[in-house]
This record gives C-alpha cells, sequence and structure tokens, in this order.
C-alpha cells in the first residue's frame, strides 16, 4: 500500500478534513509516534502533528527520526509537509504561502541522519534538490486554480528555537539569501530524503520577522495568521492529494540508491 504522509504544523490539527479516519500509534527504533489514517479520493492519509496533537512538544524536541520512520513504515510515498514561518523578504508577505526550494540550517543539538554507522553503512545524502521540484508544482498550480498567492521557491533558514530571532540575526539571514524562518524543517528534509520519499513543504507566512516587523513577535499572531489561512490551507493540501499520481516514480524515491537504498 501506498500513501501520502501530512505533517501538521503549528496551528495545523485538522484530520477531519480526511475521510474515514481513526488514531493509531506506532513503535519505531526511536520511540513511538502517534497518527491518524484516513483516505481522500480512494488514497490513504497518514496525518502526523509535528507538535502532538494538543501542541506540547517544542521545535527543538520534535522526534523526527521516529515522525519520518513512521511515515515510512506505513507505506508513505509522498509527504506535504506544513510550516508556519516568519519572512524575510518584502516580497514575501503574511497570508502568502512559499513551496520552499532551498534551506540554511542553523539548528545545534538535532540528530540529522539515520546513517550513523553500525547497521547502516556511512552515507553523504545529496541535497541539491532537498525539496521535490515535481511535488512543488502540483502544489503551485492547484494554489493558482484557488487563486492563492503561492511562491514556488524560497529559502528557509532552520533555527534551533524555541526563543525567536534577534533582529541581528534576521539581518545577517538575509544578508546570506534567507527568504523566510523558522524553528522545524531541518532534520525533516533532510531525514525524509534519506528514507527516499518524495519530500515538500507548504510554509504559510505569518509575520514580518524580527526587525523587519514594527511590533514584538508573538505566538499569538502567528497561530491568528494560522486561523486565517486554515481554510485556504485545506484546500490547497486536498487539491494537491488529489492531483498527485501515486505511481510517480521521482528521483526523490532513489535517493539512496548508491548505498543500495533506505531499509526499515
Amino acid at each position: 500500500m501506498s500513501a501520502i504522509g501530512v505533517i501538521g504544523g503549528t496551528g495545523v490539527y485538522d484530520p477531519s478534513i480526511f475521510e474515514n479516519i481513526h488514531e493509531e500509534s506506532l513503535m519505531t527504533p526511536y520511540g513511538e509516534i502517534d497518527y491518524v489514517q484516513g483516505t481522500y479520493k480512494g488514497k490513504t492519509v497518514i496525518f502526523v502533528a509535528r507538535h502532538g496533537k494538543d501542541h506540547t512538544i517544542p521545535p527543538h524536541k520534535i522526534n523526527y527520526r521516529a515522525n519520518i520512520w513512521g511515515l515510512k513504515k506505513l507505506g508513505v510515498k509522498f509527504i506535504i509537509s506544513t510550516t508556519a514561518v516568519g519572512s524575510l523578504n518584502k516580497n514575501f508577505e503574511p497570508g502568502h504561502f512559499v513551496l520552499t526550494d532551498q534551506f540554511l540550517d542553523f539548528t545545534k543539538n538535532r540528530i540529522t541522519t539515520f546513517y550513523e554507522g553500525g547497521d547502516r553503512p556511512v552515507a553523504h545524502l545529496d541535497v541539491t534538490n532537498p525539496y521535490c521540484p515535481e511535488l512543488r508544482e502540483i502544489i503551485e498550480t492547484v494554489g493558482k486554480e484557488h487563486n492563492l498567492s503561492i511562491h514556488n521557491g524560497g529559502t528557509y533558514v532552520c533555527t534551533e528555537g524555541p526563543r525567536f530571532e534577534t533582529p541581528a540575526e534576521i539581518k545577517m539571514f538575509h544578508m546570506l539569501g534567507g527568504d523566510t524562518v523558522g524553528m522545524t524543517n531541518v532534520p525533516e528534509v533532510n531525514l525524509a530524503n534519506e528514507a527516499e520519499m518524495a519530500y515538500t513543504t507548504i510554509s504559510m507566512i505569518t509575520n514580518y520577522a524580527a526587525g523587519i516587523s514594527e511590533n514584538a513577535l508573538t505566538h499569538g499572531e502567528v497561530v491568528e495568521m494560522m486561523g486565517e489561512m486554515a481554510s485556504q490551507l485545506k484546500a490547497l493540501i486536498l487539491g494537491t492529494i488529489e492531483a498527485i499520481d501515486m505511481a510517480a516514480n521521482y528521483a526523490a524515491h532513489h535517493r539512496m540508491a548508491e548505498y543500495g537504498g533506505f531499509k526499515l
């Protein structure tokens, strides 16, 4: 069975948009995950709440390896992840969607790989195209059909969190080419690629980053904007699920071929 995985970030926990849903848990070598399984248009969908269904897990404590390993075990072939981000780019306004195509990793204390030696060989992941181009094209098409403000391409700066960034850090990230900033996309994107799943991120711009915004940042403002964008996001996710060809075979599905492929 092939499935589509949806990883919901801040403010995104609504598996009721799917049909025939039931809650399950799965033990992985990295810990237990909770997930919701359902269907949409005859396709199996696995939903994981990145921060837990009650938003109790901060970004630096998320068990990224368990989530990705579990999705792979459940037959997921494509992953649509969602993130709430601040903007460093005046062209990317609050209320817009960004389909990230590159990242800058400023995390500090996270395990970023399944390949740590031992049972797995030493391996070096190619991340020339970390976010599946084919999935991004599908999402862009769906977004335009819904008349959404959507940008196909942008560099996501991932920070350790859970604090927001200083204006000095934001200035540095902007000078380095960053377009958006968040706390959760790395190592998730790397692990999904190691596990040979086609991965893409829909970033929802909730605010301008510190030093760009005139006001101090609050988590409440992020959640408020997420609420305003929720119906658009649901339409984007459902339209993408409907448009995905479950038989599609992308380069992302063979990312680790040099090392004999990813094995559970």
